[in-house]
């Protein structure tokens, strides 16, 4: 069985097709909780800074419910170890934001209450996005209520573009030609940031090689990272940095959220960034308004290379006392009025089909390009519990760390990886 892009026909169908409508409101499954609080975890980093957003939230939540609201933001880059420890020692908040390939494996850990029943019982089932739905659920129940969905694309500086008469690149011997043009007449910025610690800017190169990163076949995961698809667009990738120069030494320990504030700062011209971060650059540099741009990130040899659909659930946690005061919020937060607002405020796709189709609508020149990736080149990490475990590992940024240091050959890098990602991933 293999897995790995989400069908058009479910993308399409999610943009197009079901108008199913739920409203933001809560109708008493968690009313009367006065003088309760409710914990729960969001995650920060990439995002804009959301803290109003959650003042607002809590006042309505508070009205609906009488319970008072606690917000805790936690790093993306330090959750998931975080999570790892809370759940072994029982103190997981009520409620929190699970990344797509963490609700699985939280799951799998017996941390989460399903909330198949919720949903249905309040019949938003058909409303829902369904490649999160997907990745949302373990054994039959659903796990992780979708909130939003994101997709990385290729941002870079349109006027830098525009003075040195440049496209956007639609193949990889384009990101070179841009490249080069960047490099000579702007030697002060990294023509194309490669970071050594931002996993899901990988696969894009996988992908668009025409490799892949684990499929399965019966019972068994089989990682591809070392075939020679996969080798061929992780050299190209890596090579950007190594043979072109086109990156730097510090960006090998690089995470997203170093590139976000590099390009930020007006020192980065080219690099792969999610739906989310226009609004995060302007928040932190307003001069760049107008003076960037996003495209689908190209494959080899033309066309789009598939872009890990990624997103948020959020999930209700076992050590959660009032249930129905957890679903409450869960409502209120991926339906409706905060549903939308949440995504006009960050650049992301709501996870309810009728608001995903007018998000979808938009012309907005940093929206668009966007789209056309998620609806014609979003894909998936594996669906398995282990697949988290591999994240934490960091099997695929270890490798490209090794590479971008010089430490190993792509051929090397991959070899290990794909090795350790079959031991992790089929319980070895």
């Amino acid at each position: 069985m293999k897995k790995r892009l989400l069908p058009v026909a479910v993308l399409a169908t999610a943009v197009f097709g079901l108008t199913a409508c739920a409203g933001g409101s809560n109708d008493g499954d968690g009313s009367n909780a006065d003088g309760q609080t409710l914990d729960v975890w969001i995650m920060e980093g990439t995002n804009p800074d959301s803290e109003a957003f959650f003042d607002e939230v809590g006042d309505a939540f508070t009205e609906e419910t009488g319970a008072e609201l606690n917000v805790e933001f936690v790093q993306w880059a330090d959750a998931h170890d975080r999570f790892v420890t809370s759940i072994a020692g029982g103190t997981t908040p009520d409620v929190a934001e699970t990344g797509t390939t963490w609700t699985a494996e939280f799951a799998d850990a017996g941390a989460l209450e399903p909330i198949t029943d919720f949903v249905a019982d309040d019949d938003l089932g058909d409303d829902l996005v369904e490649g999160l739905v997907e990745s949302g659920t373990y054994d039959d129940e659903l796990y992780g209520m979708p909130w939003y969905a994101g997709v990385r694309s290729l941002v870079y500086r349109s006027d830098i573009f525009e003075e040195l008469g440049l496209e956007a690149p639609q193949s990889w011997d384009d990101i070179v030609a841009a490249g080069d043009a960047i490099k000579a007449a702007h030697p002060e910025m990294l023509a194309f940031a490669v970071p050594g610690d931002a996993e899901f800017g990988v696969y894009p190169w996988v992908w668009g090689a025409g490799g892949e990163v684990s499929v399965q076949n019966g019972d068994t995961w089989e990682s591809g990272l070392a075939s020679p698809e996969s080798q061929e667009g992780i050299g190209f990738y890596t090579g950007l940095a190594t043979e072109h120069g086109f990156s730097s030494a510090g960006a090998t320990t690089w995470k997203e959220t170093d590139v976000l504030d590099n390009f930020a700062q007006g020192n980065v011209a080219m690099a792969l960034m999610g739906s989310w971060t226009p609004a995060a650059i302007l928040e932190k540099n307003a001069d760049l308004d107008g003076k960037f741009a996003a495209a689908p990130i190209p494959g080899k040899d033309g066309g789009i290379a598939p872009s890990v659909l990624g997103g948020s659930h959020l999930s209700m946690f076992s050590t959660a006392e009032n249930t129905d005061l957890a679903w409450s919020f869960i409502k209120l937060m991926t339906t409706g009025e905060f549903a939308e607002k949440w995504g006009q405020e960050t650049g992301y796709f709501p996870g309810q089909q009728s608001l995903l189709t007018e998000t979808m609508d938009s012309d907005d020149p940093l929206v668009a390009p966007f789209a056309t990736q998620l609806v014609d080149g979003g894909a998936s990490v594996p669906v398995t519990p282990t697949f988290g475990a591999v994240q934490a590992k960091k099997t695929t940024n270890t490798a490209i760390q090794a590479i971008l240091s010089g430490q190993k050959t792509v051929e090397e890098a991959t070899s290990d990886a794909a090795k350790e990602m079959d031991e992790i991933m089929n319980g070895n």
